[in-house]
């Protein structure tokens, strides 16, 4: 009997040595790092920049702002009185954050009834899918990363609105994701997992 929890422990540990289920990349400073570690993503950004026209650099800087890469993200609960728990913030999941009803109309749109938001092919599907329908119909280029995230956060009326003017921290966070993209474009032009992109 001693064996079998012997065999069960080392088990256990080297179980716990893998990655966990919907877990963020180790580094997420290093783009580099993130598509060696995750070498499905490189297909799926690829994919997504041949269909779109929306580069990695932008795909990532965008998902590391809606999720850090965790594949079922969540918007926080909401507690009544502190306590009570009434729901979550927003239907908001996945590595896109991408609410229910507009994750139908994309599925309607393009993505079909079995794309997921938790699949990183799906999600970055769903980002450029979405930044494409904002170039057509607000204006704003695909590089255009402060804009785009703007008007990804606040819906494109939102954005056409102004919305966000209002709300001086996603201004701020626009700021930085449009920084993080710059620094995730100059990791990848010298990364030996980004030259299969």
């Amino acid at each position: 009997m001693s064996r079998f929890f012997l065999a069960l422990g080392m088990v256990l540990v080297l179980g716990s040595c893998g990655e966990r289920e919907g877990s963020a990349p180790r580094n997420l400073d290093n783009a580099c790092a993130i598509l060696t570690e995750r070498s499905n993503y490189v297909g799926a950004f690829r994919a997504a920049e041949r269909k779109w026209g929306v580069e990695p650099h932008v795909l990532m800087a965008m998902i590391y702002q809606e999720s850090k890469f965790i594949s079922n993200a969540r918007t926080p609960h909401q507690y009544a009185l502190g306590v009570i728990p009434i729901g979550r913030q927003s239907s908001a999941f996945g590595y896109s954050q991408a609410l229910d009803g507009t994750w139908r109309e994309y599925q309607r749109a393009e993505g079909g009834v079995g794309a997921r938001r938790d699949d990183i092919r799906d999600a970055a599907d769903f980002m450029g899918w979405y930044m494409t329908q904002t170039a057509n119909e607000v204006g704003i280029p695909l590089n255009d990363v402060r804009n785009q995230y703007l008007a990804y956060h606040e819906g494109r009326t939102g954005f056409i609105r102004g919305t966000y003017r209002s709300k001086s921290w996603l201004v701020r966070i626009a700021g930085e994701i449009t920084d993080r993209a710059v620094m995730y474009e100059s990791q990848l032009r010298n990364c030996r997992a980004a030259r299969r992109l």
